[in-house]
């Protein structure tokens, strides 16, 4: 079986792009509906959805810990959706996946606010964040796989990278939206209705992002150990499974997720709080910079994916590691200054340097684990973290902020962040083009030598 996976012919060039078309029109919109929830935590709903404050930190703060239950459910639903895309497909779970977080983000545009059902519209909205987050913590994985178990062994960080750039690209989308409606219609307007539109049209971008994913079938390697699963049953898969086989693999990935996770939260995020709060900065301005930045962000995550298969995954996220604990001690000055050109280089910056760490991801954690457990060992590695990286991070950077009145208790928790994951980084097995076949050949060969010892 082994052999006859590793003399496959290697998939077809245009073949290819339309399987990273279709991992990526998924993204697209499931970050797209992501991010227009992050920044409405910051413009919106810290302003109708919770009780008012004479404190202007303290609503922040209650909407971003709405917003953090959207990474609690991110890890369940990667080990959800790993276990059951393991076993029946990573195709058939990416399009439930749009499907919920589409029905979650629309259901959010039609919720009463704080002043129509009280402390009922905060509770809703934490209801539909969990559902979202479910379903984003299922995508992240399938969409990553779908390409990178496509691709060649020597071209698999560039390509894999791809779907790491739809994220940018729905955030685009998102602040695009919001850019749009924030300056055709007054503040009263916006903050009344305005800000239901671009959560209800999250409908188009579902049907859009639905039809493609059904134009692609998953990776013969995936469909060949599938048919090996399902005629051995002793062959077992899912989370238990990867923990107790590749431990290394998961603490790994969970590492190398740290400081990537709280970088991008604090650059797209919790400087929308220090831009708009702490420096009264305009919002249509703010989100007129980050629309520049994603686009940074967008065109340098494929050509460090690319870099990564030259010069390796090593060295790219050591790199990406060093510049986040730097970020925060540079960039927090040039925000000081108000001006804007500064700030949207401070957060290109950012997003940058995040890039590093980013891009290399799919392809550093498709190799770690062999493909009849690849999607559960991806998601838990890369989910997990979220709970004490991402969701808290905006948190802990606005508390800090007001409690101390200074920029540096953010700076130095980002690099403390980045000193954990420098660990990871350097401890990583170098995996540029290795085989994934070969891979499950070495699983096997674990397997068979077990099964020998428990016959003995």
């Amino acid at each position: 079986m082994a052999s006859s996976r590793e003399t496959a012919a290697p998939m077809k060039q245009s073949s290819l792009r339309r399987v990273v078309t279709a991992s990526m029109a998924g993204t697209v919109v499931e970050w797209y509906e992501f991010f227009l929830y992050a920044t409405a935590a910051t413009l919106v709903f810290n302003k109708i959805m919770f009780p008012p404050s004479d404190d202007p930190y303290a609503p922040i703060i209650a909407a971003f810990v709405t917003y953090a239950v959207g990474f609690i459910a991110r890890p369940l639903g990667g080990i959800v959706f790993g276990h059951f895309g393991d076993k029946y497909g990573r195709k058939k779970l990416l399009q439930l996946a749009i499907i919920l977080v589409g029905v979650a983000t629309f259901l959010m545009g039609c919720l009463p606010t704080f002043d129509m059902i009280g402390y009922w519209a905060p509770a809703l909205l934490v209801a539909l964040r969990f559902a979202q987050g479910f379903a984003v913590g299922g995508e992240w994985g399938g969409a990553i796989l779908l390409v990178a178990e496509h691709s060649r062994d020597k071209t698999r960080g560039f390509w894999a990278s791809w779907p790491q750039a739809a994220v940018p690209i729905g955030n685009l989308v998102a602040t695009v939206v919001l850019l749009v409606l924030s300056r055709t219609l007054t503040e009263e307007q916006f903050l009344s209705w305005g800000w239901r539109i671009g959560f209800w049209l999250s409908v188009v971008i579902v049907a859009i992002g639905y039809y493609v994913r059904t134009r692609v079938t998953d990776a013969p390697i995936f469909l060949e150990v599938q048919r090996e699963v399902e005629q051995s049953k002793a062959v077992r898969f899912g989370v238990l499974e990867v923990i107790r086989r590749y431990p290394r693999g998961v603490v790994t990935a969970m590492g190398l997720r740290f400081a990537e996770n709280i970088m991008y939260y604090l650059v797209v995020t919790f400087s929308i709080t220090y831009l708009a709060v702490a420096l009264e900065v305009d919002t249509s301005e703010i989100l007129g910079l980050l629309v520049i930045a994603h686009i940074v962000h967008m065109i340098v995550i494929p050509l460090i994916g690319g870099l990564t298969d030259r010069v390796g995954r090593k060295p790219v996220y050591i790199i990406g590691t060093i510049g986040a604990a730097a970020w925060g001690f540079v960039a927090f000055p040039m925000f000081d200054t108000r001006n804007p050109v500064i700030i949207v280089a401070a957060i290109s910056l950012g997003l940058f340097i995040h890039a590093f760490m980013y891009a290399p991801q799919p392809a550093i954690m498709s190799e770690m684990f062999p493909t009849r457990m690849r999607y559960s060992g991806v998601s838990l590695g890369y989910q997990v973290t979220s709970i004490v990286a991402g969701s808290l991070a905006p948190i802990i950077a606005t508390a800090l902020l007001a409690s101390t009145g200074s920029y540096v208790p953010v700076a130095v928790y980002l690099a403390i962040a980045a000193a954990i994951t420098l660990v990871a980084a350097v401890s990583l097995r170098e995996t540029k083009g290795s085989s994934l076949h070969e891979l499950d050949r070495l699983d096997e060969e674990k397997l068979a030598s077990e099964k020998v010892a428990a016959d003995a």
